[in-house]
């Protein structure tokens, strides 16, 4: 029973994006760290810059993706936890204020949750729909500053809130792909906060880090200080980008172009030497090319010093440029390039780190799962079971469902036997029956 009680905590997480699909089953053991029971990695044909484009193509790849994680982990699985990133991602800032009745009662979650329910009434462009409204500082009775008003007394209760909000369409395709799976969605999260949940430490949260995830399709900046959400962004440019330039700049095929820049890639022309030259095999009848790597990280760093230009420019905008002690932390399949966090600090002026989702993973973790190409991933299944443990989302035992399922049958297969019909006529002809004269 003791095991059975275990599996009804596995939460499973689907990270649905440009270049992948990524399921990935896991749970908390009992010191809190993360066990990967299983997980499945496939390549991604129907999504374009974080969004679905292909209903039929990104079906098949969840479908793919979850097989493989439910075959590694023994389990069979009937609800995810999802990602949602992409172009259409904006975020607003806006202010709430709540007027309580009595001032000598204490505030209270309940208070928090109804002024976060006011800022969904808010009027939004067309189309557009609130993913995640984040709290920010509160103020009590015009005592500014406070971070947790839990347990204080006031009258008036206001609070600055970060509003994440996306299109409706996005986040439609995005849930009509799972179901069309047989799958549910427990809950939707924003992609570049469920990386931070992975990769990023509470010190640094306290002391101000923007974080950079560099996708296929595009590149995520997420920016915290005091542990909260300040400022989120998206840039329409990611690793596929860098793809296409070394296609056009090398004049070869695309598979060739993100081969080149996987094995060979390097994002700082100077710290590569000069004489390497990468030979490609020509087409038919044609001689193979020869490129020099030199050349190749040249190309590369080009546009990822066009991407960092954007971080910087979301950085200023965002008005924590110095505030940022803990600098920056890049992470997603892009921070693979070498020497990018070096050029990261050149082009920024900030400490640099790879962000890896290693540091809540309990021991014995496949080692394909220490790459920033996880960070997603990882990040959702933490936030999956962070929302089961606070009871933001509720679902039934799945396991436990299939275990009814038998009984269920057992019983109808006895009922068409009328079994209660013979009962009823033995009885009756019991009582019906003449008494014994012995008796």
């Amino acid at each position: 029973m003791e095991n059975f009680a275990n599996r009804s905590e596995i939460v499973v997480a689907l990270d649905i994006g440009t270049t992948k699909v990524c399921a990935i089953a896991g749970r908390k053991n009992e010191h809190g760290k993360l066990e990967i029971l299983g997980f499945g990695k496939v390549n991604s044909e129907g999504v374009l810059r974080g969004v679905v484009s292909n209903i039929e193509k990104t079906v098949k790849a969840i479908k793919e993706a979850v097989q493989s994680a439910e075959t590694a982990s023994g389990q069979e699985f009937k609800v995810v936890h999802v990602g949602i990133a992409g172009q259409h991602i904006k975020s607003l800032q806006h202010r709430g204020i709540l007027t309580r009745d009595n001032d000598h009662s204490e505030i209270s979650q309940a208070d928090i949750d109804r002024l976060i329910k006011d800022m969904h009434k808010l009027v939004l462009p067309p189309g557009d729909k609130i993913l995640h409204v984040i709290p920010q500082e509160f103020a009590v009775d015009n005592e500014q500053g406070i971070t947790d008003p839990i347990g204080m007394s006031g009258i008036r209760l206001e609070a600055n809130f970060h509003i994440i909000t996306g299109q409706i369409t996005a986040s439609n395709n995005i849930l009509r792909c799972i179901e069309r799976t047989g799958l549910k969605v427990a809950n939707m999260t924003l992609e570049p906060i469920a990386s931070a949940a992975s990769v990023l430490s509470d010190e640094e949260l306290e002391a101000g880090v923007a974080l950079v995830d560099i996708g296929g399709g595009t590149t995520d900046i997420t920016i915290f200080q005091e542990g909260i959400v300040r400022h989120t962004a998206v840039i329409p440019f990611g690793g596929n980008i860098i793809t296409k330039d070394i296609k056009e700049g090398c004049s070869i095929m695309t598979h060739q172009a993100e081969k080149l820049k996987v094995k060979f890639g390097a994002a700082l022309a100077e710290e590569v030497f000069d004489n390497r030259i990468i030979t490609i095999p020509g087409l038919r009848g044609r001689d193979p090319k020869e490129i020099s790597e030199k050349n190749l990280a040249r190309i590369i760093e080009a546009r990822v010093m066009e991407v960092l230009d954007y971080v910087v420019w979301e950085i200023r905008r965002s008005g924590y440029e110095r505030k940022l002690i803990a600098g920056v932390v890049l992470t997603g399949g892009g921070a693979l390039l070498n020497h990018i966090d070096k050029l990261c600090e050149y082009h920024t002026g900030m400490s640099t780190r790879i962000g890896l989702p290693v540091e809540k993973l309990a021991h014995g973790y496949s080692e394909r799962l220490s790459s920033p190409v996880f960070a997603t991933s990882i990040g959702l299944l933490l936030k999956g079971i962070e929302d089961l443990e606070t009871g933001r989302v509720v679902y039934d035992n799945y396991q436990e469902k299939k275990q009814e399922e038998p009984v269920e049958e057992v019983v109808e297969e006895v009922a068409g036997d009328k079994w209660y019909e013979q009962i009823f006529r033995k009885t009756k002809e019991w009582f019906e029956a003449e008494p014994d004269s012995d008796f």
